[in-house]
Formats: structure tokens, sequence, C-alpha cells
């Protein structure tokens, strides 16, 4: 009996609709149009529910990329997770359900379409990360799943502020609400995004299947609250030093943390949250469209990186441990040709997708009036990715084979070949296309050459100095290794902060610290209540004698 593959028809489906949004982008964007369609759900008196649809150029073209990546995972998937049993088409029926969510939050210009959306991406990427039923991965279904629903509280309070305004539609009223309401969409889309302080999910969430990681850390889940920002875009609100602080705190914390990893799904999850804080640094910085165009060229390369990594952990007997694989290049040659485009356009080398992007967003945030440290932040952060990028090429490509007799290299997959030739196309030439479509570098942008070559100039140096971390690695990883491996201590690791911050301390400070701290305020609070008990078992003179006193002073 011939079995029934979904995985094709779905896989096709997604990838005709892609097609379809598309041009449906273009048309939208060369007759400068929208398609605002409102359909009646009750209506009860005076009361009415409506539902509403915005087809604007910029959901257009989300939707077409999210339903690219979608369809090639679907594709993917066939052979990473197999087609012969029940679990395999739970699995495919679990992506769709995320994509579909992800799609109803695109569309929506009303906030309680999108909180239906917000809250399927959470429910959904939890199912998904438990996957494996492993200790693990109900851990990081927890964790995930958690610091998700912190941010529907920012949501559920901005959507009762609004009911004061008369209306959900956001979309008509951004110039007038209060900057209470975007700082409480802030703080929902910070942990969905995965910013400072809500950084540790990101990383805890590898725990999920590749083909999820794919498709959550490049176009789905944590892009949600960068496109939730781009929507409520306000010039007045979001030129916000303490929030672009906040983002670029977490380029520099994940920059320095992959350089510290040894898992390679980690290493590219810690990389994903390095481009989310670039993207809401720029969006901060008042650069909305290029927030946006970095957002669309980082999920080609991303998806694509997380594809390749999947199918060397596929043939290495699912190890994820980069010291373990070594001279890849000689088994999967087309996987790693991949990869390593991927990571170049990660990189921002020239006339790959992410240069178009990213050396833009740095080019206008040097003509903004940035402080000198913010600039250095951002210049360093570039290196660091370079540098962690180089390491993980070293380790992968340089060093010798570590054979281990479980390993299995055999490139022969063709649908997984297939997504990942397409995605590479996709990464090369996808920044160039989108921005010439868009016209966003139509700003002039004078700086002096040694500006303009400083990109160039901290990308080298960053391969140069991720090549050469190998050696110094007993020194730089004996000092700083829990706080980086712990990710600045945003982990439940509080013994190591308890380590680094208190037990340094001198005795006497720990005894001032028992005095005043918790010991010494309930002993007082015992010491207190005695004191009261025995007063109140005195004489009734003493009593009123107090009263007495009292209702003068009252007096």
């Amino acid at each position: 009996m011939l079995k029934f593959n979904y995985y094709i028809y779905w896989g096709l489906l997604l990838l005709f609709f892609s097609f379809f949004f598309f041009f449906f982008f273009l048309n939208s964007i060369l007759f400068d149009f929208c398609y605002l369609l409102e359909w009646k759900i009750i209506e009860f008196n005076s009361f009415s529910v409506y539902y509403i649809i915005l087809l604007d150029w910029i959901s257009n073209l989300f939707i077409s990329v999210v339903l690219l990546i979608s369809s090639m995972v679907v594709f993917y998937s066939m052979n990473y997770m197999g087609v012969g049993s029940y679990s395999s088409n739970r699995f495919l029926f679990l992506v769709i359900l995320f994509v579909l969510s992800m799609l109803l939050m695109i569309i929506s210009p009303n906030l309680i379409s999108i909180l239906l959306g917000w809250d399927g991406l959470g429910l959904v990427s939890y199912c998904l990360v438990i996957y494996f039923n492993s200790m693990k991965s109900y851990l990081a279904g927890m964790i995930t799943c958690l610091t998700n629903r912190l941010g529907d509280i920012g949501l559920l309070i901005s959507l009762a502020w609004m009911v004061s305004y008369g209306s959900w539609h956001f979309i008509f009223y951004l110039d007038l609400y209060n900057f209470g309401l975007f700082y409480m969409i802030m703080v929902s889309s910070f942990t969905k995004s995965a910013q400072i302080p809500f950084s540790s999910w990101l990383p805890a969430a590898m725990a999920a299947p590749t083909p999820v990681s794919a498709l959550v850390h490049s176009s789905t889940l944590v892009t949600a609250g960068v496109y939730l920002l781009i929507r409520f875009f306000n010039s007045m609100i979001f030129n916000n030093m303490f929030f672009l602080f906040l983002s670029m705190l977490t380029m520099l914390m994940s920059s320095f943390c992959a350089n510290y990893e040894f898992d390679l799904k980690k290493i590219i999850a810690l990389s994903t949250l390095s481009q989310l804080g670039l993207m809401m640094s720029s969006l901060f910085l008042g650069f909305v469209s290029l927030s946006f165009f970095h957002l669309l060229s980082h999920a080609m390369f991303k998806s694509l990186l997380f594809l390749c990594s999947g199918i060397f952990i596929f043939y290495m007997n699912d190890n994820q441990d980069i010291r373990f694989m070594g001279s890849v290049c000689n088994f999967l040659p087309f996987c790693t040709a991949c990869f390593n485009l991927s990571n170049l356009a990660l990189c921002g080398i020239p006339f790959l997708s992410g240069f178009y992007s990213k050396d833009l967003i740095l080019e206008l945030s040097l003509m903004h009036s940035m402080g000198l440290i913010y600039n250095l932040i951002f210049f360093f952060s570039i290196g660091l990715t370079c540098c962690y990028t180089a390491r993980l090429f070293y380790y992968s490509m340089i060093i010798s084979t570590k054979f281990k007799c479980h390993f299995f290299f055999y490139e022969e997959k063709l649908i997984m070949k297939f997504s990942i030739l397409f995605l590479t196309f996709s990464s090369v030439l996808f920044g160039c296309l989108i921005l010439w479509l868009l016209l966003i570098d139509l700003s002039i942008v004078l700086l002096p050459i040694y500006l303009k070559m400083a990109p160039m100039f901290f990308i080298f140096l960053g391969f140069w100095l991720g090549l050469h971390l190998v050696e110094f690695k007993g020194f730089i990883f004996n000092q700083t290794f829990y706080l980086f491996t712990n990710m600045w201590f945003m982990y439940s690791y509080s013994y190591y902060l308890y380590n680094y911050f208190y037990l340094f301390n001198s005795k006497s400070l720990l005894n001032w610290g028992e005095l005043y701290g918790g010991m010494g305020i309930s002993f007082y609070l015992l010491k207190m209540s005695n004191f009261l008990q025995f007063y109140c078992n005195n004489s009734i003179k003493v009593m009123f004698l107090t009263f007495a006193v009292w209702l003068l002073i009252i007096i």
C-alpha cells in the first residue's frame, strides 16, 4: 500500500503561496496600495466585533519569506524526521500550526488577533521544544514557555489600556498613544526576541529538532517581537537610549558567549541573539526600514546555517560537539560549501546577503549622533561575530578528523540537498534583490575614509582573533569561563553568582549583611513582638496612660 506523503504536498503548497505573496508584494509596492479586509464576526445591538486583515507591502513580503523558509524546512524534515511514522505526521502538523500562528500575527492590525497569534506561537513552540520527550527538553520547554508568558503580560496590559481609545485597531492611532503603552509593547517584544534580561530561553530552546530551530530562529518566533515593534513604530518614542543600550548589551553578551560554547546549535542560536540585538538597535536608532530589511536577509542565511548544521548532526550520529567534528569538508563537500557561505553572509562579507543590511546600519549609525561607547560596542560586536565564526570554521573544517566508529558520512539525501541549495541561492541574491526593490539606500552617507573602512577592518580583525583564540584558551577560559558560559548569570545559576559577588567579601561585611539582612530583620521583629506581648500583659493603667499620650500626639 502506498503511504500518503503529507510532507511533499504541504511543502509544495507553502512554496506556491510564498511565490504568490511575493508577486502580490511586487504589485503592492509598484502601485503603492494595500488591502484592508474587514469581516464582521458578530453584531449585537450597538456592540460589534470585526476581524481585520491588513495586506500591505511589509506583511506581504514577510509572509512570502516565512512561507519560503517553512516550505524548505518541511522538505528537509522529510528526510531528517522520517516519513514512515505517525509521530512524523504529528511533527509536520505542529510545524504547520506554528507557521499559521505566525501568519495570523503578521496580517493583523488588531491587537486581539495579534495576541491570538502571539499565544499560538508560545504554545506550539512549547510543544515543539519538548518533542523529543527527554528531561532536558522538558526543562527547556518550560523556560521557553514561561519567559514568553512574561511578555504576554505586557501585551494584555496594553490591550486593556487600549479600551480607553475606543478601538483595538492600533494601526490608526500610533501618534495618539500614551508613552506607557509603548513601553508595555517594548517589554513584550523584549521577551519574545530574547533581549537582556530575558535572553536565557533562546539557547535552551535548542532542545527542539533542528528543522524547528531553523524555523524558530530565522523567521518566526524570535522575529515576532521585532516585527511587532516595526508595526508599532513611533519616532517620538523609539529614539530611546536606554532600550538602545539594552539591545547593544545583548549583542555584546551573545557574541562573547558564542566564543565559549562548544555546542554547534548553541553557537548558532547565540549568533541569532546577536543579530536580534542589531535589529533592535537599528530600530531604537530610528532606522525602521533597515531593521526590517536586516530581519529578512538574516532569516535567509540563518535558516541555511541551521539546516547545514542539522546535516552535520544527522551524519555524526546526533553529536553536536564541534570538538568531535574536524575536516567535515572531506566527507560532506556540498553541505560544507553552503555552511561556509551562510557563515560569510552572517559576518557581512561584501556582496553576500548580510552585507547590504549590516553595512548600511553601521554607516548610518556612525552618522547618527551616538556616543563613542555606543559605536565601540557596535564595532566590537561585529568583530566578535567574525571571531566565533572563524573559531567554528577552525574546529569543523581545519583541524584533523576526530573519526569515531559510529560516524557515518554519506552525502546522498537529495531532498535535504535541494533545501539547502535553494536557500544558498536565496542567501547570496536576496539582499541585493530586496535592496533594489525597496530603495532603502537612497540616503547619502558621507564619512571619512577611515570610518568607511572601519567595518571591514573589524571583520578581518575578528577573523584573525578567532583563528588565534584556540591558542589562548587556557588563560582566557579559566578567568571568565563561568561568567560567559552561564550568559552573564542570566540562567538560574545563582550559586556561581553567590560565589562571585558575595563570598569574595570580607568576614565583617558578611556579618553586617546578616545584621541588616533577612536574619537581622526577623530577629528584631521577634524582639518587638515579645516586647508588645509583655506590654499588653501589664496593668491596665499603663495601657490607658499610653493611650492618652498617643491621643494628645494625634490631636
